[in-house]
């Protein structure tokens, strides 16, 4: 099967990892959703399929974030909503994407501010 784009390698590349990591109610997957506007992250419990907090650089708490300092700030309120949903410690699910640049600023700041992983 040849890969035809972008998408679909970074697809692949999910659906592989997603076959190891798997959250729990202990230890729940942060996982991680860029595009080319924004970043997302979700605090997932897959064992009950939901979700126990989340943040993106849409939401209105953040205000206007420049794209280079979206992550960050975005990484820092999923560690705070995280923290008050009694989460310590996750998972960490890059999505497919590489861990470098604006994925790499999200989980340091998700670090920095409490969750460990």
């Amino acid at each position: 099967m040849a890969i035809k784009t972008k998408q679909q390698a970074r697809l692949r590349r999910h659906r592989r990892v997603r076959a190891k990591v798997t959250g729990s109610a202990d230890r729940p997957r942060l996982a991680v959703y860029r595009s080319n506007r924004g970043i997302a992250a979700q605090v997932i419990d897959d064992a009950s399929g939901r979700t126990l907090a989340s943040a993106s650089s849409y939401d209105k708490s953040l205000g206007k974030t420049k794209r280079a300092e979206a992550p960050a700030a975005v990484g820092k309120l999923v560690a705070e909503r995280a923290k008050d949903a009694g989460v310590a410690t996750v998972v960490f699910d890059r999505g497919g994407y590489l861990y470098h640049g604006r994925v790499k600023a999200l989980a340091d700041a998700a670090r920095e501010n409490g969750l460990e992983f």
